[in-house]
C-alpha cells in the first residue's frame, strides 16, 4: 500500500462530492489526483466550470476513464446514480490487483452488488461507501458508512482522516442504510414543501403553518420550512435521482407502497429542483412561488 504522502487518487466523475473530497484531502499531502468526467467531451459552461475547478485543485483531467485510473491506489466512483454501473464498465479491463474502487454513489444495494461483482472479477477491491451528510464543509471527513473490501484500505483511510463506520462485509450493506434513511429525510422535505404549498393554494397557509409549528416546535419553525424549500430547490434534481434508487431499493425489499412513495417524492424533488433556488424567501413566499408548479397536475 502506498504511503500517506504518495497516495495516488482517481475520480470517475468530478462533481460536488469529488471536488469537496479533493479540497480537504490536498492538505494531507496526497497526490497525484486525476479525474475523468463526461463533461470533458461536452464544451459549454459546465465544461468550463469543470476545467476551472480541476485547475484550482491541481487535478489532472484525462480524456478517458481508463487514463484517469492508471497508477491510482484509490479510485472513487462519483457519478450520477443512473450511470453508476455503466461508469465502471470501461475500467474493468484496466484495473489491477491492489487497486480499490470506492463507490460513493447513492444507489440501491443490488446495484452496488452488481458493480462489486464486476470490479472483483477484474481483480480489484470494491468498497461500498455511503455518504451520510452533505459533503460541505467537511469534505472527506464527512460521516460515511463502509462495506465490502474495507480491510484492503482501512488503515490508509484512517491515516487520511476519513470518518467512517464499517457496517459489514458485503457490498450493499452501507448503501442500504442510506437508502432507507433517505426515504425519511427526503420524504420529510417533500411533505413539508407539498403541505405548505397546498396550504397556500387553499388559502389557509397561516393556520396550517402555525399548527405544524406548535405541534413540532423542535424543528425550529418558521426557519425550518424555508430551509426545506431551499434544499429541494437547490438539490432537487440530484436528490430525485437518489429517490428513484430508493424506489428500486423498496421494490427489492418487497415494499410496493414504499416504492410508490419514493417515486412520488422523486417527482416532487425533480419538479422543484428544475425550477431552481430562490434565496432569501421565507416559507410562505416559497409556497406562493411554487403553488402553480407543483399543483399544476390537478
Amino acid at each position: 500500500m502506498s504511503s500517506r504522502n504518495s497516495t495516488a487518487i482517481a475520480f470517475t466523475g468530478f462533481g460536488e462530492a469529488a471536488r469537496a473530497f479533493t479540497a480537504s484531502l490536498k492538505p494531507q499531502g496526497i497526490g497525484p489526483v486525476t479525474a475523468y468526467d463526461i463533461l470533458i467531451g461536452l464544451p459549454g459552461d459546465r465544461h468550463d466550470r469543470l476545467v476551472e475547478a480541476a485547475g484550482a485543485l491541481e487535478v489532472a483531467l484525462t480524456e478517458t476513464p481508463e487514463a484517469a485510473i492508471a497508477g491510482a491506489t484509490l479510485i472513487f466512483s462519483a457519478v450520477t446514480a443512473a450511470e453508476s454501473l455503466e461508469a465502471v464498465r470501461p475500467l474493468v479491463g484496466k484495473l489491477k490487483p491492489g487497486q480499490v474502487v470506492i463507490d460513493i454513489n447513492s444507489v440501491s444495494a443490488q446495484r452496488k452488488r452488481d458493480t462489486a461483482a464486476m470490479i472483483r472479477a477484474a481483480g480489484a477491491g470494491y468498497v461500498d461507501m455511503a455518504v451520510m451528510a452533505p459533503v460541505h464543509p467537511k469534505g472527506h471527513r464527512t460521516a460515511t458508512l463502509l462495506a465490502g473490501d474495507v480491510a484492503a484500505v482501512e488503515m490508509l483511510l484512517r491515516a487520511l482522516d476519513f470518518q467512517f463506520e464499517v457496517v459489514g462485509p458485503e457490498p450493499g450493506m452501507a448503501t442500504a442504510v442510506k437508502m432507507v434513511r433517505s426515504l425519511f429525510v427526503k420524504g420529510l422535505e417533500a411533505i413539508t414543501v407539498q403541505a405548505l404549498t397546498a396550504a397556500h393554494a387553499s388559502g389557509c397557509y397561516d393556520r396550517v403553518a402555525a399548527s405544524i409549528a406548535a405541534s413540532f416546535p423542535g424543528l425550529g419553525w418558521p426557519e425550518f420550512g424555508a430551509y426545506e424549500f431551499e434544499r429541494i430547490a437547490t438539490h432537487g434534481i440530484r436528490r430525485a435521482a437518489e429517490m428513484r434508487e430508493v424506489a428500486v431499493s423498496m421494490a427489492e425489499l418487497g415494499f410496493a407502497e414504499g416504492a410508490a412513495l419514493a417515486s412520488a417524492i422523486a417527482g416532487l424533488h425533480q419538479r422543484v429542483g428544475a425550477e431552481g433556488p430562490a434565496p432569501g424567501l421565507d416559507a410562505g413566499q416559497h409556497a406562493a412561488r411554487l403553488s402553480g408548479l407543483i399543483g399544476s397536475s390537478k
